[in-house]
């Protein structure tokens, strides 16, 4: 009897019984693989969850490799959080929350008021098109994995200048060092740091920067080389890790000759010597 009535609960009106499958739960979603310090002028490689589609960093697209693989950085004034996200192909969204540690800078207060007298207006057009042309090669976005590799020292020498330092005139900052400076010598090799594409390279100099050489290494980093005597390289060239790109001089607004290497993800101004790490050898 007991049976009849149980089995009578689960008719329907049409006399069919009503079945109703189990509810299951859908699977967690893994969370980002990241290496590397999250800090100010710092580069982060990471590795999207399974699945991912795309990836983006406070909302804007992140390059993403075949194998789920991709690179970020933080400007050296970068905020104290952002937020990393993956759209899969599933339709759902990974997101992580990351804290950006704050990096101490090497400030230096002069008690002297800056120089009132400012650029003139034929230098000012001649920088504006300096900066557009600077900017033009940055947006190539070349297809190179130049990212992936543990970067080497483009030169050997004395560390004469670090990013991020800053001079204060009277409360009034100046604009922060955005690379590290080498004291190699005249004439001393420069060679790539990691594999990438030539974005800019050859005459004419820039007025601030000299003879400057950028290389594309792939997921919206690059590289530039400052104050060069001479450029090996040609644009549209691809380079190697360890190959000679040009040599140490003094070109543009240097007081001697040294090379001044900076890097960029994207907008963000990124410490080259804390990605290349303790220089070793002569």
């Amino acid at each position: 009897m007991t049976r009849m009535l149980g089995l009578a609960l689960l008719i329907g009106a049409t006399g069919t019984a009503a079945f109703q499958a189990p509810q299951i739960a859908p699977s967690p979603v893994a969370p980002f693989i990241l290496q590397g310090k999250v800090e100010q002028g710092a580069l982060v490689r990471g590795v999207a969850p399974f699945g991912a589609a795309q990836v983006t960093l406070d909302g804007k697209p992140v390059p993403l490799a075949p194998d789920r693989r991709f690179v970020i950085g933080f400007d050296r004034d970068a905020p104290q959080s952002a937020l990393l996200e993956a759209r899969l192909t599933d339709g759902r969204t990974a997101r992580q929350a990351l804290q950006i540690l704050p990096r101490s800078w090497r400030i230096e207060h002069i008690n002297v008021a800056r120089r009132p007298a400012g650029p003139s207006e034929e230098y000012l057009r001649r920088r504006e098109a300096e900066l557009a042309r600077i900017a033009a090669a940055r947006a190539v976005g070349a297809a190179s994995d130049g990212w992936r590799q543990p970067f080497i020292w483009p030169a050997r020498g004395r560390i004469s200048g670090r990013f991020g330092s800053q001079r204060i005139y009277r409360g009034e900052p100046a604009s922060f060092h955005s690379g590290v400076d080498v004291a190699s010598g005249a004439g001393a090799p420069v060679v790539a740091p990691a594999d990438g594409v030539v974005v800019l390279a050859g005459p004419p100099s820039f007025s601030l920067e000299g003879n400057l050489l950028i290389i594309d290494h792939g997921g919206g980093l690059n590289s530039a080389f400052l104050h060069l005597a001479s450029q090996a390289v040609r644009v549209g060239q691809t380079v190697r890790q360890g190959q000679l790109i040009g040599t140490v001089g003094a070109t543009g607004r240097a007081t001697g000759p040294h090379l001044h290497w900076s890097m960029k993800w994207r907008d963000a101004r990124i410490d080259p010597q804390a990605l290349a790490g303790a220089m070793s050898g002569p």
